[in-house]
């Protein structure tokens, strides 16, 4: 008998298999072959990551409505607090929602770089769960991390410090190897620590 609980989770663990239609899988098409990459600070061209997006929505037989970035860019010409770096992460953000209801999923492979690679995947309304591309985590577009990296200079004795914590972890009363102070009893920083970006 099937456990009720397993249909909530996406059983396929291999990213080929949620990603690449079975004609590209028939034909040997490898996953690099659908991954868009995006630099932080954006497109090469307007509407390329609108394309490579309606491209694999189509590629899985659903027709790609709504799937544009023509809101974002809107929205980015009357905000004067847009910095640089910022409007991907919008387009990316609206991508994603038009996705879901279209029964896909914006995946992105966290690398380590500040590189956007991202897939897209025909999901219904699961979202994937440990896939893995290359040795790097590929999670659903604003999903929470597995780990959170955390750095800041020591206001004592400007040491470098980073962590890498699983996401439900945090720094309580960590100090620096100098004795200072860094974090409360909450995990939270203490008034003079500045946490990098």
């Amino acid at each position: 008998m099937r456990d009720p609980a397993v249909d909530n989770v996406l059983a396929v663990t291999e990213l080929e298999e949620l990603v690449l239609t079975p004609g590209e899988r028939a034909r040997g098409v490898r996953v690099d072959g659908v991954v868009f990459e995006m630099d932080w600070t954006g497109e090469e061209y307007p509407g390329q990551l609108a394309e490579f997006v309606a491209g694999r929505v189509r590629a899985f037989g659903v027709e790609p409505a709504g799937v544009d970035t023509d809101a974002a860019y809107r929205a980015a010409e009357s905000d004067p607090t847009l910095r640089r770096g910022d409007f991907p992460v919008r387009q990316l953000d609206h991508l994603s929602g038009v996705l879901a209801n279209l029964g896909c999923t914006l995946l992105a492979c966290h690398n380590g770089t500040d590189t956007y690679e991202v897939l897209v995947a025909l999901t219904g309304e699961r979202e994937p769960a440990g896939l893995t591309h290359q040795g790097f985590p590929v999670r659903a577009w604003g999903s929470a991390p597995d780990e959170t990296l955390v750095s800041l200079n020591c206001p004592n004795c400007s040491s470098m410090l980073v962590w890498e914590l699983p996401a439900n972890q945090t720094l309580a009363d960590e100090r620096c190897d100098c004795g200072t102070a860094l974090f409360d009893a909450a995990g939270l920083p203490l008034p003079d620590v500045t946490l990098h970006d």
